[in-house]
């Protein structure tokens, strides 16, 4: 049910920006909008907040969304409509519904998802030890033998 509710709410919002941007243009109609919207809302409900958001930031997945949202409604616009394309509208729109995502996202995190585990952190302090010794370079004979082995067994 907590699905079904945010996806209404999802595309309500997706319908007002998208209408309220794109209603000026001559050819889309209620009918357009409702439909771009529609596919539109299911494919970023599904990718952008149902995989990606866990798996990334609030920012990185309305970035995604802007991208998406962008490339559906410029091509979408192109096939609904006589007038071709709107490129610039089309940014428009993009950029109002990747806005919308940022708090959208927010209310996913709260209310949709499963509580992240708490990762754990490293230590602040972290201290790390070098070893050295007294030789740069250690003598080794060309044949080991036994005399070289009592005589350096100390340093072993």
């Amino acid at each position: 049910m907590k699905h079904v509710k945010a996806f209404a709410l999802k595309f309500l919002a997706t319908f007002v920006l998208l209408y309220l941007i794109l209603a000026g243009v001559q050819g889309i109609t209620v009918g357009d909008v409702f439909l771009l919207s529609l596919v539109l809302g299911a494919i970023a409900y599904i990718l952008g907040d149902l995989i990606l958001l866990p798996r990334t930031s609030n920012t990185l997945a309305a970035l995604a969304d802007f991208g998406l949202a962008f490339i559906l409604i410029y091509f979408m616009s192109d096939g609904l409509t006589e007038g071709g394309p709107y490129l610039t509208r089309s940014i428009l729109a993009a950029l109002a519904l990747m806005v919308f995502e940022l708090f959208f996202h927010r209310y996913v995190v709260r209310n949709i998802l499963p509580k992240r585990s708490r990762v754990k952190k490293a230590p602040v302090n972290l201290q790390y030890q070098t070893e050295t010794s007294e030789q740069i370079h250690p003598e080794f004979p060309v044949k080991l033998t036994d005399e070289f082995h009592l005589k350096n067994r100390d340093k072993e």
